[in-house]
């Protein structure tokens, strides 16, 4: 089971107090299921060859002569709560257009895994994608709700090849169908002559191509009808919420969205309050705490702390150096860090070193000669003193990256080779590092205000304002906020502040946010139990999302009268 805010999110004095524990990940002996999916009988699989050349760098671009919309095409079946799904992967391209000239702008790469024979007007369909910016879908696709997984053996370390493959009993195939995004410059996404990959590498930008590949996909696949939902992933969920707005702005409103592992206010990355509940879950699992006795359930201890960090210690904070000693000496028990250590890092227990270690990840099993993973503090590795955030590794030193990175590369390649049938001359870009250098953070929010980058060029994006104005215009609009408790990178609590500082004032609306917390880390989906929590959770909202014919009405019909203004004569280009 997962912990859950089934209250409002937003004004809970309280917003830990009816969570509970999931139970601990399954062990990783458990019997290997079949490595070759099954297949149906009586279809023909269509392997594609892709000859054209994608490259991953700014200023590169495929010809527009190469702007196809082919595709590999294989058919399969996987079980899922005891149903017997057959469905079909297709593994390809489409073109998406310049909306302002309407010529091709960007190839873009994708793999959907659809149900046979599903009415498409009933049949949900959800977009998935990673964050970073500059990162491919691959690991959203390989660890969470597509129909077949990596196996790792998280929070341990992942043995090296030869890795394994298996059906996912917690595939999301049976509430959706899947389409998995790779935004341009990665996978085999590629800007279309004479545009560019940097005229997409940016918050609007790449937001409003998401939206013209969304638009593409419903049109060449006869979808308009079918509810609709987002799930997106780190700085995906930023993304999502730039992307939701811009959709009811296109005509097209969702159903629901899913913000898993969020990062809805830059301005509040490294908020030593919002971080601190994390610092406190990673000291009680690695049995580092001073706090006697010891907690027995992490979610009740979490809310202790909370209540914590946004009284004692933030005043704490407010007043350093002047210090209280009692105040100091609970933030020592509750983070297994000494008092003095502590004051040398002015109480903050977020802060990082020159070399972008962060203090306290490098310091709790400094004296095993450990460090603990940013994105998952469960995961450890030999503190060798390389910096976890070195060009070009986008974290790539991180020892709950390292953990899995090896598995995730092989697999992918041999899923989409193999099993897939998709097979190309280019290599796969699974991050970007280049993306991620040369992205530009402004953002131009529903009120016409810049809230991406200050006037010193200083990142302060803000999109949940976006998500707020969304929800505002469309009232049955389900949002499912999901988080890791031991994930540094984006702690559950800061994302908590977040959503209660929202701009949404309507009550009745704030009953469609909720958000669900599970032991696991960044990735919530590589913990088995927290997986299988979260999709449990999915499946509830989606239920709840279109199981209300009055709001599936609503929808059908906002999106209709959006859609009849932006065709309008009289509206804005």
């Amino acid at each position: 089971m997962n912990s859950a805010m089934n209250s409002d999110p937003l004004t809970s004095n309280n917003p830990l107090a009816d969570a509970t524990t999931a139970p601990n990940a399954a062990s990783a002996a458990q019997a290997a299921m079949a490595s070759v999916p099954a297949k149906p009988s009586g279809k023909k699989d269509q392997p594609y060859f892709d000859a054209t050349p994608y490259g991953n760098g700014p200023d590169d671009a495929v010809d527009a002569t190469q702007a196809d919309e082919n595709a590999a095409i294989t058919h399969h079946s996987v079980t899922v709560g005891g149903e017997k799904i057959a469905y079909t992967a297709t593994v390809g391209h489409l073109v998406t257009v310049d909306p302002s000239s309407s010529k091709p702008a960007a190839k873009m790469f994708y793999a959907a895994f659809t149900k046979d024979g599903a009415k498409e007007e009933t049949r949900p369909l959800t977009f998935f994608y990673n964050g970073g910016p500059g990162s491919s879908s691959v690991f959203v696709l390989l660890g969470s709700f597509a129909p077949r997984r990596i196996k790792t053996a998280m929070p341990s370390f992942t043995p090296s090849a030869p890795y394994q493959m298996e059906d996912n009993p917690d595939s999301l195939l049976d509430k959706s169908d899947l389409i998995f995004v790779n935004p341009v410059g990665t996978g085999y996404s590629a800007a279309i002559a004479p545009n560019k990959n940097r005229d997409f590498w940016g918050v609007d930008e790449d937001a409003g191509s998401i939206a013209q590949f969304v638009k593409r996909y419903l049109t060449k696949n006869n979808r308009w009808n079918s509810p609709k939902f987002l799930f997106g992933e780190s700085y995906g969920t930023a993304r999502s919420c730039v992307l939701a707005y811009k959709l009811h702005e296109d005509g097209i409103d969702l159903n629901g969205v899913t913000l898993q592992s969020s990062i809805l206010d830059y301005r509040q990355a490294g908020n030593p309050v919002g971080a601190l509940p994390t610092a406190a879950a990673d000291a009680w699992y690695h049995k580092k705490l001073g706090v006697h006795p010891t907690p027995t359930n992490l979610v009740n201890f979490a809310e202790e702390v909370a209540e914590y960090a946004r009284t004692d210690y933030l005043n704490a904070l407010r007043k350093f150096p002047q210090t209280d000693d009692e105040v100091v000496e609970k933030l020592s028990e509750y983070t297994g860090i000494d008092k003095a250590t502590l004051i040398a890092w002015s109480l903050d227990i977020a802060a990082y070193d020159s070399r972008g270690n962060s203090l306290f990840l490098t310091t709790l099993l400094k004296s095993k000669g450990e460090a603990l993973g940013e994105y998952d503090g469960r995961v450890t590795g030999i503190s060798s003193g390389i910096a976890g955030k070195i060009d070009p590794n986008s974290g790539g030193n991180d020892p709950t990256m390292t953990a899995v990175s090896g598995v995730y590369t092989a697999m992918w390649n041999s899923y989409l080779n193999e099993q897939l049938k998709f097979t190309s001359t280019s290599s796969f870009t699974d991050l970007n590092d280049q993306a991620f250098k040369n992205w530009d953070f402004k953002h131009t929010d529903p009120t016409g205000k810049q809230v991406g980058v200050d006037s010193k060029g200083n990142v302060i994006l803000y999109t949940a304002g976006d998500l707020a104005a969304v929800m505002a215009l469309n009232v049955d609009l389900k949002v499912l906020s999901a988080n890791g408790m031991y994930d540094f990178f984006t702690p559950f609590y800061q994302t908590i502040l977040d959503l209660q500082q929202m701009p949404l004032i309507d009550k009745t609306v704030r009953q469609n946010l909720s958000a669900t917390f599970y032991p696991s880390g960044h990735m919530v989906y590589l913990d088995g139990a927290s997986r299988t929590a979260l999709k449990a959770d999915l499946a509830k909202m989606y239920e709840e999302a279109t199981s209300n014919h009055a709001a599936m009405t609503r929808i059908i019909a906002l999106q209709k009268t959006t859609q009849e203004k932006a065709l309008s004569p009289q509206s804005k280009p």
